[in-house]
């Protein structure tokens, strides 16, 4: 009996906990169901189709399987990341809260939707040798500054303390270190032990102590990346969350991992702490954010539980976020939201009468003024445990979050599919008119079959030809722009230094902002933003009119009855390795000394011009070598598929025209019985409703 009640017990806690963590979610239901009447679409599509519609549809849904939209979490170390991170997966004690400030692990939590038979699963990445000496061997990022700045006192020191870290793990892991650098690790499960192994630095082992395992943070020194596959209460789609190591640390260890989940996940969620909420010293976490669109940086002030005022604080607090934002050029109207993850915790768990006394007390203090807007309706605002949810702030950040899926990755998404389903859908209508048709109204009469095949190669090769030009010119363009961009900056920079040194000597340390770079490079990420977008749409422009007089001169089909609908430009990566930090952002007592180690204004102005110019050259090569690289690839890609789609299509118009009259006979039949022409336009209206 006792052990059914406990049953019992746990059902009812499930449910309570999935009543709350589906607050916010509704726009993603909306997605899920957009994407369950595409899938139908598209199985109808494959009923009507041929074989080579068939392989189409199948990659249309691989593309709604993979859809998976992510949102990366950054912050200050302590901050309270990770325990929002637990809150909003739906379990407080999942990740732990201390993740190692050492190692450059990135954690992705990918979230399912309840399905049975889901089983949980656990990825652990090593760093390969060549990224862990990289990491540790001369001291990170800030030992590579202080190298090429010659600041030879502060560079033995961090030496010192990384050869330290190399040691403890080679001594942890013995004879293994070697071997599984560049190796990974997979279970079909995870417990809290699991990450706590990987993820974690834990507390060193303890004789006197039973608590601490000696298995706590094995492999956190060497750990690159972890994976994590679970279920999520009330998630209607999947969604990846990536919490992040905290961003202030000495080495910047893990800042360029940092800044390439920023830029694989789009979304971005800053978390501050109410006592620290972003100050100007904050420098590194504004330029990692920095050149995201304001729509995608969601701004959550965590611990407001620990506030004394919260009704005066949080005005103040808002107001100097966004004073400090808008003073160092951050994104402009980033929405800000306030919660504490404590209360969150406390919440799910449903232990509201365990909170800490002085916390209670905010909670119902803030419960007074707080405007929950339409989180929580006035029967829910009756109920504690909700209501100390909807003040946590989670409900609010989900809702945010779900909009911003919904009006970026998850429209182009069900646009890009269902445009493509559409053009299979269309030509399918277009054929069955063909099929009811008497052969002598010339059919081919106009291009016959291999004419027609020899036009439709020669528009695809002519213009993929094009095409490719274009991007090669935009990107010829883009790299001489960038080039004269940090040319121009190094020859202010150097002249201003020397005007410095012939005023105030080098005894009054130098400094020179190098935000204009970071602009200037901004504005030329811009250009080839626009320029790319422009030359792909032209692209696929003359494509398509192109092939639509081919359609009627090959086929006697008008534009009208092909319908068809051309892809939109792909999307141009933010320039998001702009965060990067550099020499001239850091004005520690290394950098100030670095000048006593030259002499003579000459050395000085030399020695400045090549130091910067290496630091700043990864800006230059990351933008021009993979980001403007990755933007043409993309769009060919993009190109290609299109180009593919419609090969398809006039394959499936040419069999009906080179079709006899008993086969075209024989098809019309086929498609005469009243619920297959019902399929045919129900499935014809769902898929226009996506591809506009």
């Amino acid at each position: 009996m006792n052990v059914l009640n406990a049953s019992a017990e746990q059902d009812f806690k499930k449910a309570a906990q999935a009543d709350l963590l589906s607050m916010g979610l509704a726009p993603l239901r909306d997605v899920a169901q957009s994407i369950s009447d595409l899938r139908a679409a598209l199985d109808a599509l494959e009923v009507l189709g041929t074989e080579s519609t068939a392989k189409r549809v199948e990659r249309l849904r691989r593309q709604l399987d993979a859809f998976e939209p992510s949102v990366t979490m950054v912050g200050q170390i302590k901050s309270g990341k990770t325990s929002l991170v637990n809150a909003i997966v739906g379990q407080s004690d999942l990740l732990p809260a201390d993740v190692n400030p050492w190692t450059s692990v990135v954690t992705s939590l990918h979230l399912h939707p309840e399905t049975p038979g889901f089983k949980n699963s656990a990825s652990f990445r090593f760093f390969d040798e060549d990224e862990w000496d990289r990491l540790v061997s001369g001291g990170g990022r800030i030992g590579e500054l202080a190298s090429r700045a010659g600041a030879d006192e502060e560079l033995e020191k961090i030496k010192l303390e990384v050869a330290k870290m190399r040691e403890k793990s080679q001594a942890r892991l013995g004879q293994k270190f070697e071997m599984l650098l560049g190796q990974q690790r997979d279970y079909g499960y995870f417990d809290r032990d699991l990450i706590e192994r990987y993820v974690c630095l834990g507390e060193e082992p303890d004789a006197d102590d039973p608590d601490i395992s000696d298995e706590q943070g094995r492999f956190a020194d060497i750990t690159k990346s972890a994976d994590l596959n679970m279920e999520r209460a009330a998630l209607p789609i999947g969604l990846c969350l990536r919490d992040t190591p905290g961003v202030n640390d000495t080495f910047m260890m893990r800042e360029q991992i940092t800044i390439r989940s920023i830029r694989e996940s789009r979304i971005c969620v800053v978390v501050l702490s109410a006592h620290q909420a972003l100050s100007s010293t904050d420098l590194a976490l504004i330029r990692l954010i920095s050149h995201v669109k304001s729509r995608d940086v969601v701004i959550f002030v965590n611990r407001i539980d620990e506030l004394s005022d919260p009704q005066t604080q949080i005005p103040q607090i808002a107001q100097s976020i966004s004073d400090t934002l808008a003073m160092h050029k951050g994104p402009e109207d980033a929405q800000v939201i306030f919660g504490s993850a404590l209360w969150a915790g406390y919440a799910l768990d449903g232990r509201l009468a365990d909170l800490p006394p002085a916390s209670a007390d905010v909670l119902r203090e803030w419960s007074e003024t707080a405007d929950l807007g339409d989180i929580l309706d006035e029967e829910d605002r009756g109920d504690p445990i909700k209501m100390a949810w909807g003040l946590s702030g989670v409900p609010a950040l989900q809702q945010a979050l779900s909009q911003r899926i919904v009006d970026g990755i998850a429209e182009t998404t069900l646009q890009r599919v269902g445009s493509s389903a559409f053009n299979l859908i269309n030509a399918i209508a277009a054929t069955q008119q063909m099929g009811g048709a008497d052969k002598a109204v010339g059919l081919g009469e106009k291009l016959e079959g291999p004419a027609a095949q020899a036009r439709l190669s020669e528009i695809s090769a002519a213009r993929k030809t094009d095409l490719d030009a274009s991007f090669t010119a935009i990107l010829e363009e883009f790299s001489g722009r960038m080039d004269r961009v940090q040319a121009s900056f190094l020859e202010r920079a150097t002249a201003s230094l020397i005007v410095h040194l012939e005023q105030f000597g080098d005894a009054t340390p130098w400094t020179y902002d190098p935000a204009g770079l970071r602009m200037l490079l901004g504005s030329s990420h811009k250009v080839l933003a626009r320029k790319s977008k422009a030359a792909f749409e032209a692209a696929v422009q003359q494509t398509s009119e192109e092939l639509g007089d081919l359609y009627t001169a090959a086929f006697g089909l008008s534009a009208e009855q092909v319908g068809m609908v051309v892809p939109r430009a792909p999307q141009v990566p933010a320039p998001v390795t702009l965060g990067r930090t550099i020499a001239l952002d850091l004005n520690g007592s290394w950098w100030k000394r670095w000048w006593l180690h030259r002499r003579g204004y000459k050395a000085y102005a030399s020695s400045f011009y090549e130091l910067i110019k290496a630091e700043t050259n990864p800006f230059v090569e990351e933008l021009r070598d993979d980001l403007a690289q990755s933007v043409k690839d993309t769009a060919l890609y993009a190109f290609d598929v299109f180009l593919e789609e419609q090969h398809s299509v006039f394959a499936t118009f040419d069999r009906m025209a080179q079709a006899d009259p008993e086969e075209l006979k024989a098809i019309a039949t086929k498609n005469a019985p009243p619920d297959r022409k019902a399929l045919l336009g129900k499935t014809l209206k769902t898929l226009n409703e996506y591809a506009s």
